[in-house]
């Protein structure tokens, strides 16, 4: 059964309705500046303010905590979440919210990976050209800002303590802030997430380089891919799980509907380029799930 038909299903029994909410407030993570994250998602507020017929509020927290916390407390009514931030949102409170979508890349796959890089002229081409530098990581609450690369880079040999391999580990507070502190030359190498398809100079088709390309930050060119994760599962977009249930059914009805009826808000609020926003549920979530859980014991 389809997230739609579930929904649907569950409507019936329970007869909730749109108008038992007065406003719909939308979480968006961190990985680029506030003002930047607001304009990709302004065709989103007001889509669903014309679909629910409520005041529907943004909102851009400085970073992941924010949005898990405001899911957590009942605050906010849906996000776009990175498998990690989910993970500790349903290890917190597994009621608090639901799966219910999440992006499909361009040729049809589900997934993306967390990739390392550096500038060209660096002399950094490996993790172990990155000896004794500088590296950069997003968000302790980022999926490929943090967790799966502190799970591989080790798995590969290169120990996350600063000092015995990397001079330095440091958090730069999102995938934006990261890209730019590699141009910059603030730090040495970064992590960041694309689905790797496409091509390196516009940022692949999708993912926080692609962002930072359109949003004329980097010039690819000057940067150098030096590691790749294993594919990790996209990010769900979640409801809270208490909402009316024809709230749930209209809001995943339109965003699945969202590349065919505005490609272009679909560019925007997905990052790039995609094929579509299908279904998901937790199970596809459990690998990162479990990994998050041994991560905190």
């Amino acid at each position: 059964m389809t997230a739609g038909a579930a929904l649907l299903s569950a409507a019936a029994l329970t007869g909730a309705q749109a108008d038992d909410i007065s406003e719909f407030r939308i979480g968006i993570l961190g990985g680029e500046n506030a003002s930047d994250r607001l304009r990709s998602n302004a065709c989103l507020e007001e889509k669903t303010e014309a679909l629910l017929g409520v005041p529907t509020k943004l909102f851009a927290p400085a970073d992941y905590n924010g949005v898990i916390e405001g899911l957590l407390g009942g605050n906010l009514d849906m996000a776009w979440l990175g498998a990690s931030a989910y993970a500790k949102v349903y290890l917190s409170n597994p009621d608090a919210v639901e799966p219910v979508l999440t992006k499909i890349n361009a040729d049809g796959s589900f997934g993306y990976h967390s990739i390392g890089f550096a500038r060209v002229d660096s002399g950094i081409d490996s993790l172990a050209d990155m000896k004794g530098r500088k590296f950069g990581f997003g968000d302790p609450n980022s999926t490929s800002g943090y967790l799966i690369p502190s799970i591989e880079i080790p798995q590969a040999g290169y120990t996350m303590k600063p000092g015995d391999h990397f001079g330095d580990v440091v958090f730069t507070g999102g995938h934006e802030q990261t890209i730019v502190a590699v141009q910059n030359g603030d730090i040495d190498g970064g992590v960041s997430w694309a689905d790797g398809l496409g091509n390196w100079e516009d940022g692949y088709n999708s993912g926080a380089f692609r962002k930072a390309v359109d949003a004329g930050l980097v010039d690819m060119t000057q940067m150098k891919e030096i590691w790749r994760s294993k594919v990790i599962p996209e990010g769900p977009i979640v409801l809270r799980k208490d909402l009316p249930e024809d709230v749930k059914i209209k809001m995943v009805g339109m965003l699945a509907s969202l590349t065919s009826t505005d490609p272009e808000c679909a560019y925007g609020f997905m990052a790039g380029e995609i094929k579509a926003i299908a279904p998901i549920s937790h199970a596809d979530y459990e690998i990162i799930v479990a990994a998050r859980k041994a991560k905190s014991n």
